[in-house]
């Protein structure tokens, strides 16, 4: 059984390493760096979150959402200031970890995980027609249809393979497959090495050659704050995709401080700055990789492939890379929430379509940030329709309110609502029994209530706080009885 959880792997982790090239060089076209940079970086960052990470099975590497951040630093200070920007980025990592704020993606909700996947899976395929064109223009005639055709065989191995046999990856077949029958036959279609030659050295130990002064930190802070963010914000929903996936548990702290030492590293070492990556990961989950191995494998593929196999790896037909993209896209779009859009609220939908679209159009971060505040808005609006009162006159004359709900600011004005200071009588009495006080705002809000009665002449009391109501209060330094 161990054995062939290895032998999975191995060659799940191999199959992913195919994957990771283009992306990795397209990625570092896109920041306008040497495709090297990326392949560094992606084995670099690969390599160690898989060895130290808190989620195996997880495929982490040079990103696309991160080389859009730094495009601009890139092109106005240079590659020097990048990398130490990815120092930087990664010590911010570290500390989000060591800190153990990875928990905050408990406040992601699902509404907004589903937006994320489905933005992310079309992000993957809109990418991939990148791979149709020659320059700026679109491919047409025999070198389209070739490409198409290609891209056809491979997702049909991929889908059939399955069916056949479950020994070897499907994916990995495909990509061997349909390059050497184009290297056999001889098709005339673009491969890896009309991308970029990706033959190299082992990386170097070479610290960024810039001032390290306070003007330098002023130019490289805002840059690493939001690659940091970035990075961490992917990871962490990927990880959470992960965890459903395999049905387990990840580590979002120890994920964190892994990631932020690979970042620190691979800036040290002339490599990009990088996180999880969706698309690898599902290839190699996908694949049979489970263990820290499969992440292993995929990383030191990267190096070999620059030191020894380069020759062989840029004959790969760019089709086949295409076409096992254009699957993972496919099975990472979560289908199952368009058959649930009728079904569940509407504002959960909203949040759906909005985060998938802003994630499209934009980029991540912005994305998950308006679907949490959508979601949170409604939340609080949600709560504060609930809040109602019980209430009713008592032997003695006076008037009882039973309070029942969560008062905080978005609740404040349907509670002094609930009241009638004017006409109700000199004694007031307001249970808490079934109150919860959240914030601030709930106690200027009793502090309101008790100010109107004391203008009316009358006498308002509070019973029944809970200790946690009591603590807000006294720290207000509001009297209560």
């Amino acid at each position: 059984m161990k054995a062939k959880r290895l032998r999975a792997d191995v060659l799940a982790g191999l199959t992913t390493s195919f994957a990771l090239l283009p992306e990795c060089i397209a990625f570092a076209l896109v920041a306008h760096l040497n495709p090297l940079m990326g392949l560094y970086g992606a084995f670099i960052i690969c390599t160690l979150t898989a060895l130290f990470g808190g989620r195996p099975g997880m495929v982490s590497g040079a990103a696309g959402s991160m080389a859009v951040v730094i495009v601009a630093l890139v092109v106005q200070h240079g590659v020097q200031y990048l990398l130490a920007t990815v120092l930087l980025g990664g010590l911010i990592m570290i500390a989000f970890g060591l800190l153990k704020l990875g928990k905050l993606v408990r406040m992601v909700p699902y509404p907004v995980m589903l937006g994320f996947v489905n933005g992310l899976a079309i992000v993957i395929a809109l990418a991939q027609l990148e791979h149709f064109k020659n320059g700026e223009a679109w491919l047409s005639g025999t070198p389209l249809y070739m490409m198409l055709g290609l891209v056809a065989v491979t997702m049909a191995v991929v889908y059939v393979m399955p069916r056949l046999t479950r020994t070897v990856p499907p994916a990995l077949v495909a990509i061997l497959g349909v390059g050497l029958a184009v290297y056999l036959l001889g098709l005339p279609t673009r491969t890896l090495g009309d991308m970029a030659h990706i033959a190299g050295g082992l990386p170097t130990l070479a610290l960024p050659d810039i001032a390290w002064n306070p003007d330098t930190l002023r130019i490289i802070a805002p840059y690493a704050i939001l690659m940091a963010l970035v990075g961490l914000l992917e990871t962490l929903l990927t990880l959470n995709l992960t965890d459903e996936i395999t049905e387990s548990r990840g580590y979002p702290d120890r994920e964190c401080v892994a990631l932020g030492v690979a970042n620190l590293v691979s800036g040290a070492f002339g490599g990009m700055g990088g996180c999880a990556m969706i698309g690898q990961t599902m290839i190699n989950l996908s694949s049979g990789g489970r263990g820290r191995l499969s992440g292993v494998v995929a990383g030191v593929s990267i190096l070999l492939f620059i030191l020894f196999l380069s020759p062989l790896i840029e004959r790969i037909p760019l089709a086949a890379l295409v076409g096992v993209m254009f699957v993972v896209s496919q099975q990472t779009f979560a289908w199952a929430s368009l058959r649930v859009l009728n079904k569940v609220p509407l504002n959960d939908v909203l949040v759906i379509i909005a985060v998938t679209v802003i994630t499209v159009f934009t980029d991540l971060a912005i994305a998950v940030l308006c679907g949490i505040i959508i979601a949170a808005l409604n939340f609080a609006w949600q709560q504060a329709r609930q809040l109602y009162a019980d209430s009713h006159l008592e032997n003695d004359g006076s008037k009882l309110y039973r309070l029942h709900g969560t008062l905080f600011f978005a609740s404040t004005t349907p509670f002094l609502n609930q009241f009638d200071p004017a006409n109700d009588p000199a004694q007031v009495t307001l249970d808490c029994r079934h109150l919860s006080f959240v914030d601030y705002s709930a106690i200027a809000a009793l502090g309101t209530l008790r100010e109107r009665y004391a203008k009316a002449g009358k006498r308002l009391h509070v019973l029944h706080l809970s200790e946690r109501c009591k603590k807000l209060l006294k720290r207000a330094r509001m009297q209560h009885d």
